[in-house]
């Protein structure tokens, strides 16, 4: 057994256990994980790929389309010729009568895209909704065959409809459906050579029950070629419709039998292919499979099959990957069949001698051929290396898979998964003697993609992914963003090692004895003896009753984040907040000053993110008159509004004035707060510490840059002279006036003596200086 099927074998022993989160995440427009997008304005739906034996071309069927790209240099993509390809308005009117939504359906999408030869591209597309085919010049990139040319067994009505296609020496291979509604599957081929005719499916009986083909693969030991597709299960009688992930064989040259079975396939079997957990019910729905070649000097036998499978019954996003071998699905078809009655149309087991199935029956017997005929189903299913999946997701729907072999730095080879998910993420996915382990996912697209494609370039190492919105190239690997030794063994990266000559974090290459790496463990302290730098201390100056906020990143999702000081053992609740990002925050006090450190610890290994060093400028003078200096500063924890360079609201509780809660530090950290952050190397010549500008809350006016002076309090004194000077005139007034009443009533009693009862009226137009309602003066407060 070849040593990269051992470890399969070992992985899946261990593969029961679901997933783990990605240990590093990348969204889009990263600059950690920058992507190249290539996209026009007047092309849309470019999710048919097709890379050239070379790596240099690419090869894009779009709408209206086919696209000739230049990725011949790894970071650049560049358009090198267009071919247009539309339906006539005609052809376009005869649509719009045919399907529901002309302007979606009706436009030309270039479903398959196959080099016949050095020369010459082939292409189909549905053209609205009626087929055609063409030839293009790979030289001058020129149709050279009119697009007039219909067909109906190459690529599909329906342009959302899967089909694929694999061409050889010259021949065409298609799986696809033949009819405008699509429920006709047909395996086909084309462009037959020596004079072979051309072969397809016999429609006496229906070989096919609803595919859906994802992919295809040539066998060329053996002169086979391989269909994945999933379909209903007519051997089961359920309720409800069953799905059955298969593969399908035929012989490359089959040419038909003479009376029976003439132009038809006499080699066409399936078999089903089986992924499934113990004692749980089985990941029946194929998505994708991608061929991964055997090493170079091996056997084709050993060829794997990485299939990525979603469950009919499951409600909730969930996927596995299962891995067959091409000599177990050889296996398979030499074994035994099942045999269909075609009056019952029921499957039994077949009875009796062995019934022939290999290549080269054109001179079998009717006989021979009408058991090959009813004989078409396997009896056994096609078991994953491991009899388990190598990977199970609880929380991802895969669609597309990719997969690369590599040799890690202790020279064993290491098999790394690119799997494209539903919500727009690609997860690299390493395969490990324990498990599996997603090494990072990274964001490539934000809208749902119903249509799309993924193809590897191991050689460039780079992924190219078709979408309607254009074609994303994805490096394989970045290491430099692990900055450090121990980021860089931790990440288990089989792509990325730590060059201790160089001291970087670099692509594995030949010389893998300077090479730091241990996939199995990541040992940190083993592999990065003599590696570790001493982190540098940040010097900030802050004021004096200042909120302080201290940033620090996760170098890694499943990393854990705590902080340390010099002054204290463990930092006190009613002085520090830890908010859910990872930051601190305090008040610049003569308690709280001192070294800060924000330290990682991950997989048992504790390393220093970042350190502060907070230090309290010179203390400004009191802004009361005291004969102590040494008077204890105000505390910034008090009821008085405070202006902020731009409006913050905030909601503050009433709490108890002598000890602020946790909650009033928080609202008052959102009225002023000045912030530290941890930039990265890049950008080491910022400081990295941001205060914010409060004004007096007294006088509002922007306090001095330079150093803190005493309050003037001269314009105030000087109101409050004058507004003195004016209440003593006025208190001066109204004594003259009291005095001026009293002198009269002498002169005129109020009371008349004749009569008791009769009161002067003019005793209530007088104002009473002790009544309630008459007691604030009407006074003008000068600003």
């Amino acid at each position: 057994m070849a040593p990269s099927v051992l470890v399969l074998v070992l992985v899946l022993l261990d593969s029961s256990a679901s997933l783990p989160p990605p240990r590093k995440t990348f969204l889009l427009n990263s600059a950690d994980r920058p992507l190249l997008l290539f996209s026009l304005p007047d092309i849309q739906n470019t999710t048919t790929l097709l890379l050239s034996d070379d790596a240099s071309t690419l090869y894009v069927g779009a709408r209206d389309a086919v696209l000739s790209l230049d990725v011949s240099q790894s970071d650049i993509i560049s358009l090198k010729n267009k071919v247009q390809w539309s339906p006539s308005d005609s052809e376009t009117s005869d649509c719009k009568y045919k399907v529901k939504n002309p302007s979606v359906d009706c436009p030309n999408f270039v479903s398959v895209l196959q080099l016949i030869n050095s020369t010459h591209l082939y292409a189909c597309g549905s053209y609205a909704y009626s087929p055609h085919d063409a030839f293009i010049d790979t030289g001058s990139f020129s149709m050279v065959q009119p697009s007039s040319v219909r067909t109906k067994t190459r690529c599909p009505h329906n342009p959302f409809q899967r089909s694929t296609a694999i061409s050889h020496d010259g021949e065409l291979f298609t799986a696809t459906t033949t009819d405008f509604k699509g429920e006709k599957p047909q395996i086909s081929r084309h462009f037959s050579k020596d004079g072979r005719p051309d072969v397809s499916l016999d429609s006496f009986i229906s070989l096919l029950q609803e595919p859906t083909f994802v992919s295809s693969s040539l066998d060329l030991s053996d002169r086979k070629l391989y269909f994945f597709f999933s379909e209903v299960g007519k051997e089961f009688r359920f309720v409800d419709e069953l799905h059955i992930a298969r593969v399908a064989q035929v012989c490359k040259d089959d040419v038909g039998g003479q009376r029976t079975l003439q132009r038809k396939w006499t080699s066409f079997a399936k078999a089903p292919l089986l992924c499934q957990l113990p004692k749980q019910l089985p990941f029946n729905v194929l998505q994708d499979v991608f061929t991964l070649p055997p090493p170079e000097g091996n056997n084709a036998s050993d060829t794997l099959f990485y299939g990525v499978f979603t469950s009919q019954w499951s409600s909730v996003p969930e996927s596995a990957v299962c891995v067959f071998k091409l000599q177990d699905i050889r296996n398979v078809f030499r074994g035994n069949y099942m045999t269909l009655n075609t009056q019952s149309m029921q499957w039994s087991q077949r009875q009796g001698r062995p019934i022939q199935r290999k290549c080269g029956l054109e001179t079998a017997s009717d006989t021979d051929l009408e058991e090959v005929k009813n004989s078409f189903l396997t009896s056994r299913s096609v078991t994953p290396v491991g009899n388990a999946p190598v990977m199970v997701s609880s929380e991802q729907q895969y669609s597309r898979v990719a997969a690369m072999r590599t040799q890690a730095a202790n020279g064993k080879q290491y098999t790394v998964l690119f799997l494209l998910t539903d919500s727009g993420f690609l997860h690299k996915v390493a395969l490990f003697d324990r498990g599996a382990r997603v090494v990072e996912e990274i964001q490539v697209f934000t809208e749902p993609q119903p249509v799309k494609s993924l193809i590897l370039s191991s050689e460039k190492g780079v992924l190219y992914l078709g979408t309607s919105e254009g074609v994303t190239a994805v490096p394989v690997t970045r290491c430099s963003i692990y900055t450090t030794c121990s980021q860089c063994v931790l990440s288990r990266d089989p792509l990325c090692g730590w060059s201790r000559s160089s001291r970087v974090c670099t692509r594995v290459e030949d010389n893998h004895e300077d090479m730091a790496q241990d996939l199995e463990h990541g040992n940190v302290e083993e592999k990065c003896q003599g590696q570790t730098e001493t982190s540098q201390d940040q010097e900030i100056n802050v004021q004096l009753n200042e909120a302080v906020k201290l940033f620090c990143q996760k170098p890694s999702n499943p990393s854990a984040l705590t902080w340390t000081s010099t002054r204290f053992n463990t930092l006190p609740e009613d002085l520090f907040i830890r908010p859910a990002d990872g930051s601190l925050m305090f008040l610049a006090t003569a308690d709280t000053t001192g070294t800060y450190r924000c330290e990682a610890v991950e997989d048992g290994h504790r390393e220093v993110v970042v350190s502060f060093n907070i230090q309290l400028s010179a203390a400004p003078r009191s802004m009361r008159p005291s004969p102590k200096e040494d008077r204890e500063p105000v505390p910034y924890f008090k009821n008085e509004p405070t202006l902020a360079e731009e409006p913050i609201k905030a909601t503050t509780k009433t709490s108890d004035p002598e000890r602020p809660t946790i909650k009033d530090e928080e609202d008052e950290f959102k009225v002023a707060i000045a912030e530290v952050t941890n930039h990265s190397k890049d950008n080491s010549d910022k400081t990295g510490f941001d205060k914010t500008s409060r004004k007096d809350s007294h006088s509002l006016k922007e306090p001095l840059d330079g150093a803190p002076t005493e309050k003037s309090y001269f314009s105030e004194l000087v109101v409050v002279s004058l507004l003195l000077v004016v209440c003593i005139c006025l208190l001066a007034l109204g004594g003259l006036h009291v005095w001026h009443q009293s002198k009269s009533e002498k002169k005129n009693p109020l009371v008349s003596p004749g009569d008791d009862s009769k009161t002067i009226q003019s005793m209530e137009s007088v104002p009473s200086l002790s009544s309630p309602e008459d007691a604030d003066p009407e006074l003008k407060v000068v600003q």
